[in-house]
């Protein structure tokens, strides 16, 4: 492994592009899997976490890595697809082993800010240094750090209670919601809901959409009612409808009465429809304008980030109200069309008004061939009075149409235990 530095840490390797040997880019790093040894012994570094483009996430073993260097990760160029699957004699490195508080010299406490391995004569990879932050007496000041040897630092084998979550967070910053809810998948319920009540509200009901029902409602279990009740307001309306669905009632109530009203009536008139139709699927916030606004307008609009591409590639024209459920409903702008027209061009004189909107109770196989035989990927949600009442897109189609597990396996002929050789 020449021109790799002798000393790499940690928390650097977040997120660094995984380079095959033709110099294509073949994923990320996302954590480092090591093994703990008995006594004071350094761990072993087995291998990484390497994100793949399709987001399932693979084992990489050190030895297939020809070249740990700055800003990226050189491979062998064989790797084995098989999804990751954490064994009971691994640690994740990056997910368990940063924020714990240890015992360093003369008995002081510290916090644990990243970790540095080596590789030796031996060609294995160890956890030699142990980069740590000691508490502080002084009010808001930060404590001293130190690079101490694996062996001056101990406690990494007891149970923690309470275990923080600054610098994992920091590590993992830039990632995307989707990304930081696949690694939140693969770590412990405890270390999961550490990491969660971490995050702030908006982040959190981001990372929420991208997990598991069964994990959305451990976590939300996890959280202070009031905090909960924040997060849900920040989380789309079809997507808090859907966790909310899948509480215990009288939980379900009790969250909803502590949202704001306007928040909690979109989410209860959402729970009001059948899961699989176009109620149940839709969401009650899509782009509305009224009949007067100009292209700019619409393409101001649809630049929010917080919409994703599906909402984003269309408007809807209504009459006043503009909140659903709106006024008498005119017809849609695809954001490709509009592009193509002047800004100051009104956007009532573009718009598409052939098409009929969907009904709340079709099912979600007429709202799948709607959008198919249509070519679009979000469709107006219509009442027997010719409002609009949602939009479905088609992410949650898919959502739907997909085994209820999707999120948390690939494809069953692809499973396995990884190979570490």
């Amino acid at each position: 492994m020449s021109g790799s530095p002798s000393r790499v840490y940690v928390a650097r390797l977040a997120g660094l592009p995984v380079y095959d040997p033709n110099g294509d880019q073949v994923g990320k790093v996302r954590d480092v899997v090591a093994m703990m040894r008995q006594g004071d012994q350094p761990p072993r570094v087995l291998g990484l976490v390497v994100e793949v483009f399709t987001r399932r996430r693979i084992f990489l073993p050190m030895t297939r890595v020809t070249s740990v260097d700055v800003g990226h990760v050189i491979t062998t160029g064989l790797l084995n697809m098989r999804r990751f699957e954490q064994r009971t004699t691994e640690v994740l490195v990056l997910g368990e082993l940063l924020d714990r508080t240890v015992t360093i010299a003369d008995g002081a406490t510290a916090v644990v800010f990243d970790m540095a391995m080596e590789q030796w004569r031996t060609r294995d990879w160890l956890l030699t240094k142990v980069a740590v932050r000691e508490g502080s007496k002084r009010f808001r000041s930060r404590g001293q750090t130190h690079v101490l040897d694996w062996s001056d630092v101990s406690g990494f084998t007891q149970v923690e209670e309470g275990q923080g979550a600054t610098h994992i967070l920091a590590a993992f910053e830039s990632m995307r919601a989707a990304d930081l809810a696949g690694v939140l998948h693969d770590l412990s319920a405890k270390r999961r809901n550490e990491i969660a009540v971490a995050l702030n509200d908006e982040r959190l009901a981001d990372v929420l959409e991208e997990l598991p029902e069964d994990i959305q409602v451990e976590i939300l279990a996890g959280l202070d009612t009031e905090r909960a009740a924040d997060v849900l307001e920040e989380m789309s309306p079809d997507d808090a409808a859907d966790l909310i669905a899948e509480l215990p009632t009288e939980t379900a109530e009790r969250l909803l009465t502590l949202m704001e009203p306007e928040e909690a009536e979109d989410v209860r008139r959402l729970l009001t429809y059948e899961e699989r139709t176009a109620g149940g699927l839709m969401t009650s916030e899509p782009v509305i304008l009224p009949v007067d606004a100009t292209v700019a307008e619409a393409l101001a609009r649809v630049r929010n980030a917080d919409l994703s591409p599906a909402l984003a590639a269309m408007i809807y024209v209504c009459r006043p109200p503009l909140e659903t459920p709106t006024g008498r409903f005119i017809g849609i702008g695809h954001i490709q069309r509009l592009l193509r027209e002047p800004p100051s061009e009104l956007v009532s004189a573009v718009l598409d008004t052939d098409l009929d909107g969907l009904r709340p109770d079709d099912s979600l196989q007429t709202v799948s061939k709607y959008l198919a035989t249509y070519n679009l990927v979000a469709a107006p949600v219509l009442d027997d009075e010719g409002r609009l009442i949602g939009a479905v897109t088609v992410d949650d189609v898919l959502d739907h149409l997909l085994p209820d597990d999707w999120r948390e396996h690939d494809h069953a002929e692809q499973e396995g235990d990884h190979d570490a050789s």
